[in-house]
């Protein structure tokens, strides 16, 4: 018999309650995939995402060991916390997924994302567009006559912010790359 007493009534320690308790909050994560950089990986990544419903609100892709044919796939998704394990238990037995890894519980992460924005303006709007792209930091990167293209990278929030301040300005097209996250420290 074990030594552990439990008091009747109690709950705290029964075997039934070993399960850990989620939420039904939806909560946003960004993941990190490490896949063999094949042909038909992402579309097998994705192919869990869109068959299951989940939502991908940021997808980035690219090769990061050439000698070892191994791509980095950063995804934002939001889900409850129950609905966030699932995803990483099945991208976890996809066959070319290596590790995977939700930087957002695994401790505190860098993110930037980068975009391109074409503001078409004249006047004092297009010196009110450069003035802002100055307290941005954001790059001119093309110029005519009637129109500049801005790089700027950042935080979401921050491309965000810039993006609303340009459009009574003129912005005309937006490119956006998602989400590139890594962890912090070691």
């Amino acid at each position: 018999m074990s030594a552990l007493k439990i008091k009747k009534g109690s709950s705290k320690h029964s075997a039934y309650n070993l399960r850990p308790q989620f939420s039904d909050i939806e909560e946003s994560h960004t993941l990190a995939v490490l896949v063999d950089n094949e042909a038909g990986v992402l579309a097998r990544v994705i192919g869990l995402f869109s068959g299951r419903g989940y939502n991908i609100d940021s997808l980035t892709v690219a090769e990061i060991d050439h000698e070892g044919h191994m791509s980095r796939i950063t995804i934002v998704t939001t889900g409850t916390p129950q609905v966030i394990e699932q995803i990483k238990a099945q991208l976890g037995r996809i066959v070319p997924v290596h590790e995977v890894h939700d930087l957002t519980v695994e401790g505190r992460a860098v993110e930037r994302e980068l975009a391109l924005m074409k503001v078409a303006s004249t006047g004092d709007k297009r010196v009110e567009a450069l003035r802002l792209a100055d307290i941005f930091r954001a790059n001119v990167v093309d110029s005519t006559l009637d129109s500049f293209t801005f790089e700027i990278t950042g935080t979401s929030e921050k491309i965000d912010a810039f993006a609303d301040l340009m459009r009574p300005l003129g912005l005309s097209d937006l490119a956006r790359t998602g989400i590139a996250a890594l962890p912090r420290g070691n």
